[in-house]
Parts: structure tokens; sequence; C-alpha cells
């Protein structure tokens, strides 16, 4: 008896070819409205925050300490240091910088948390020394101290100085005219020349970071890679579990597959993810802290603290993330890259201080999660853990996301199932 053929191998059919379906403009529109308006929102948001961080200042705080001791000179009833600070605060232009009229010790207090970009002081001795340097009894000029704080990011920092250093060039300026003025004509040119510009200024750091804090960076581009750990973890835990449940095709390389559909609620899908982000997250942040700090050994006090901040953080982005792919579907994983990276990187204030981007920006700020967790990590890392250095408001911004997370999901997913908006018909194994 014959043994029976093998059945022919099925072949696929003929289809439309490359070229024809290249020319289908209805298949172009939507992928190129979404790319253009991806690529112009990134550009002008990216681009718009740092432009111009020197005219868009706005109430940048820099302390002004005032710690002149000296007797007023003859016909003056303030010595200069009272002049000098009074002449500073109203001489600002308009609401580009919050001068903070602060003790030295109210001062340091403020750099150690965080509450100002640097100070500018003058010291004890400075109307005894201009003093001196008018009788002709000293060659040395009178100093100011710029205090600079590299925990608030290099730029800050050097916005505050910057600000600080025009302050104190413009009082030489004042304060030679006058010297020379009174100095009549009895002055040698050296002398003369030395009045002229009375006032030296010398650099400080206010309030020192350690040396493997990249200059103040560390804290953001830690706090990046918490947001995209919980960005990326929970779009990966969003499509594997619609895969694993067969509510959409599984693909690598050249196979493709599809398991039968598990008949679940929108709800109860939700659940799951969410469950499965909170377990994972214990692995990324784990594996962040063992490459950042471990590994590459950035400077990271209070490890507990940023251990138990990271996983909260991390989570509460992860969250987000499941909630609008729950509510929004397809696009999901577009939104959900506008609130967490592309309108949270320039409105974190992590690199740019907020008090210096357009006010847009600062609007942004007030709720984007990056710039309430970037202050945490900062106030961790650089400001020992403060409540006052941001790290109270980042605590309570991150439960204020965990729940919003947890209400706006819950609340699409289980509208969408009493509409009866269910997501595929279940088909049998």
């Amino acid at each position: 008896m014959a043994s029976a053929s093998p059945p022919p191998t099925p072949t696929p059919a003929a289809g439309a070819s490359a070229g024809s379906l290249l020319r289908r403009w209805k298949l172009w529109l939507l992928p190129a409205v979404l790319s253009g308006l991806v690529a112009l929102l990134l550009s002008l948001l990216y681009m718009g925050g740092i432009l111009t961080p020197d005219s868009s200042l706005h109430r940048l705080p820099i302390a002004l300490v005032d710690a002149d001791t000296g007797r007023p000179l003859p016909g003056e009833r303030r010595n200069l240091g009272a002049q000098l600070s009074s002449e500073i605060v109203s001489s600002s232009p308009g609401e580009d910088v919050q001068w903070r009229r602060l003790t030295r010790a109210e001062a340091h207090d403020q750099l150690a948390s965080g509450r100002v970009y640097g100070a500018l002081v003058i010291p004890a001795d400075f109307t005894d020394s201009v003093r001196a340097l008018a009788e002709g009894a000293a060659d040395k000029r009178p100093t100011l101290t710029l205090l600079t704080n590299p925990g608030m990011g290099s730029l800050g920092s050097a916005l505050a100085d910057q600000v600080s250093g025009r302050a104190a060039g413009e009082a030489s300026r004042v304060l030679g005219e006058r010297l020379t003025e009174s100095s009549g004509g009895g002055a040698s040119p050296s002398e003369r020349l030395l009045l002229r510009d009375p006032i030296a200024v010398t650099t400080e750091v206010g309030h020192p970071i350690g040396s493997r804090s990249g200059l103040g960076l560390s804290a953001f581009y830690y706090t990046l890679l918490l947001v995209l750990a919980g960005f990326l973890a929970g779009n990966i835990i969003h499509n594997g579990v619609d895969t694993g449940l067969g509510y959409a095709d599984s693909e690598i390389g050249p196979w493709h597959s599809r398991r039968p559909t598990v008949p679940v609620s929108r709800a109860a899908t939700l659940l799951v993810k969410m469950g499965m982000t909170a377990g994972l997250a214990v692995l990324t942040t784990a594996l962040i802290m063992v490459a950042t700090v471990g590994i590459l050994g950035m400077d990271a006090p209070h490890l507990p603290l940023l251990a138990l901040f990271s996983y909260c953080a991390s989570l509460t982005v992860g969250l987000g993330v499941q909630a609008i792919n729950a509510a929004f579907g397809g696009i999901g994983q577009l939104v959900a890259m506008f609130v967490f990276i592309a309108l949270a990187l320039p409105s974190s204030g992590a690199t740019v201080p907020l008090e210096a981007v357009p006010e847009f920006y600062r609007v942004l700020g007030v709720f984007e999660p990056m710039r309430q967790l970037a202050a945490g990590v900062r106030a961790i890392l650089y400001f020992d853990a403060q409540a006052d250095a941001g790290l109270a408001r980042a605590w309570v911004m991150i439960a204020i996301g965990f729940a919003a997370a947890l209400v706006f999901g819950f609340a699409m997913a289980r509208y969408y199932d009493r509409k009866g908006l269910h997501r595929m018909v279940p088909r049998p194994e």
C-alpha cells in the first residue's frame, strides 16, 4: 500500500508590491503627521528652554551678606558695607535677581540646603580697608567674596557667580569715582590707578560637594535614569503582558506568533501590569544603584534613603505609564513620552535653573515629575537629605503621583469595561 504523500507546504499569496504601497498617500499620512509634530514639538521644547538663560532670569535667589563692622567714613552716617549692599539691591534690574540680605550663618545655611545659588559677602573690615587705601596707608585692595554653590548645578552656580560679579564690578566703579574725586590731585599715578578700581573679588566654594558628583550634574543624570527606567520598564511590561495574554502579536525577527486570547477585563489587565511594575522596579532601581554607586563610584551619602526614594520614584513613573497606556491605548506610549520625558526634561530645573527659563517652563515645573524627583535626589546627594532642600516636596509629589496613577488608570479601565468596550473578542485555544 502506497504511503500518503505529505501535504504541500503553503506559500504566501502574491500581494501588493512595495512600490505600489509607497504610492498610497493615505499610508503616509498618519506617520508623517505624527513624526512631524513630534520633531517640531521636541525641538521647540528642548531648545526653547536653554537658549536665553541670561535674558530669562526671574528672581534668581542669591544671598547678600553685609558683615562690615567698620565705622562710617567722615561725613557719612553708614559704613560702606551698608551703603554697598543697599546699592546692589536697589540697582538690580527688575525681577531678575532676588537678593536675600542674610547674616553669614544664614547664608551658609541656605547654601547648604540649596535655597540660594550663591552669595556675595562684604567682609567685616571692608570700610576700614577702604579708609586705609584712601589715606595711602595700604597697597592692598579691599576684597569682596563670591561664594558658589556647585550642588545647584554648574550653570546655576555660574549664573549666580556672574550676577554677583557684575554687582561687585559696578560697586567698585562707583566707589572708585568717589575715592578718585576725594583724593584730589595729591595721589601718585599708581595710587590713582588703584583708587579708580579699588575692590578686588575672590571666589570660594560656599557649599562643597563630592569630587565624584559630576560638578553638580550627577543628581540630574541619576534622576534621568530613574525616570527612564520607570518609563521603559512600564512600556516593556505593557507590551509583554498584552502579548502573553493574546491581545498583541509577538514578532521577533522572522518569527511571528499570536497566543490564544485570555478573556480578562481591562481593569484586571491593568492590575497585572501595575503589580509587575511594582515587582520589577525593585530590580531596575537596584541595578541602577549597583552601576552608579557600586561600579562607577558616584558620591552617594544616605544610601538607604536614596534606595527607598529611587524605588518609589521609578515605581510612580511606571504606574503613570501603565495608567496612560490603559486610558489612551495605541498612542499611550507617545502620550507618556511627552508627559515623562519631552515636557519633563526642559522643566526639570536640574541643568538650567527654573529661574533662568521662560515662564512656560516654570509653570510646567510646578507639576512635572522630573522637577520634583530631581529636587529630591539633589537634596539626598548634596544637601544632607534636608527636608527644606526639596526632599519634603519630592515625597509629597511622589505620593500625589502614585495616587493619581491608580485613580486615573483604574477609573478609565473600569469605565471602558462598564461600557462594554472590550479590547478583543476572546477566541478559544
